[in-house]
């Protein structure tokens, strides 16, 4: 059975409410439903966190390390400057999937860089809850 450490980033708690025309009508914990759902389907044992906190997700990802074989990180607007988060999927060694519900790189210009992305094994982005099962799939078809 696979392990996967699903963390969502800062304001995806909002999702439902905020920027309806970019991240759709889906709240976070719809969304988390449908992985959980898909995740017991496929024999794929999820923890799922949200924290709007730097280091709260640093503290996810180390204290988490030792029972995850996979990280799967939707680190929202981090992903462009966060290097201590960057720092800590680095530091944990574990094959990390970086995630994300709208198209980032036909967004503001800013969002078009990632600081994570080259401690990440892959990137699924612009798809919504399809970025996440996409995520899914690829933790379940990885071989090292």
């Amino acid at each position: 059975m696979r392990r996967i450490l699903l963390i969502h980033g800062p304001n995806l708690h909002l999702l439902g409410v905020r920027e309806k025309e970019i991240y759709g009508d889906m709240t976070l914990k719809e969304l988390n439903g449908i992985i959980k759902k898909y995740a017991f389907k496929n024999k794929i044992k999820v923890k799922i966190y949200q924290s709007n906190c730097e280091g709260e997700i640093i503290d996810i990802i180390t204290k988490n390390m030792k029972d995850t074989d996979f990280i799967i990180i939707n680190p929202a607007a981090y992903t462009h400057y966060s290097y201590a988060i960057r720092d800590a999927i680095k530091a944990v060694n574990l094959p990390t999937v970086e995630v994300h519900l709208s198209d980032i790189t036909k967004r503001e210009s800013f969002r078009k860089k990632s600081v994570i992305k080259d401690v990440c094994v892959k990137r699924f982005y612009g798809e919504g809850v399809k970025s996440y099962i996409k995520a899914l799939d690829y933790c379940l078809k990885w071989k090292k």
